[in-house]
């Protein structure tokens, strides 16, 4: 078996942002060689997720009001007495999860209908960073 491992690096301009990351991971996997197996896409921050979803008009502003009414970003989070003010952050990321695993199929992600991979910030405007690692023959 063989496995290959890039990062990919966000630096978002809001607290709550949603990157489509189709592409780089496609390119990724392209440049790993591997014909089949899996590709792992993990957030390595409690603050961020990573997700398969659809990019139809409308549905990324669905998500972060669903997310939101969730686990609203208010100031009474018992996290917040450590000095953090993202109590709501690590709540959205239990909602989303970090991580997805993508079928490689002839080299490619074996993508169902209209799938696209995001990442979602919770608590950006920092620097944050995502593993990619494929695996397989």
């Amino acid at each position: 078996m063989t496995f290959h491992t890039e990062y990919l690096w966000f630096n978002t301009s809001k607290r709550r942002e949603y990157v489509n990351i189709t592409s780089k991971v496609e390119d990724i996997v392209s440049a790993s060689g591997i014909k089949e197996g899996m590709a792992l896409v993990s957030a390595m921050h409690i603050t961020a997720g990573v997700w398969v979803n659809d990019a139809e008009s409308g549905l990324l502003a669905d998500i972060d009001e669903w997310l939101e009414k969730l686990a609203p970003f208010v100031p009474d989070y018992r996290h917040h007495r450590t000095g953090e003010d993202n109590g709501d952050a690590h709540l959205k990321n239990l909602l989303i999860h970090s991580q997805v695993i993508l079928p490689i199929t002839n080299g490619a992600i074996d993508f169902g209908p209209w799938q696209q991979v995001y990442y979602a910030e919770f608590d950006g405007k920092r620097k944050k960073r995502v593993i990619v690692k494929v695996m397989g023959e």
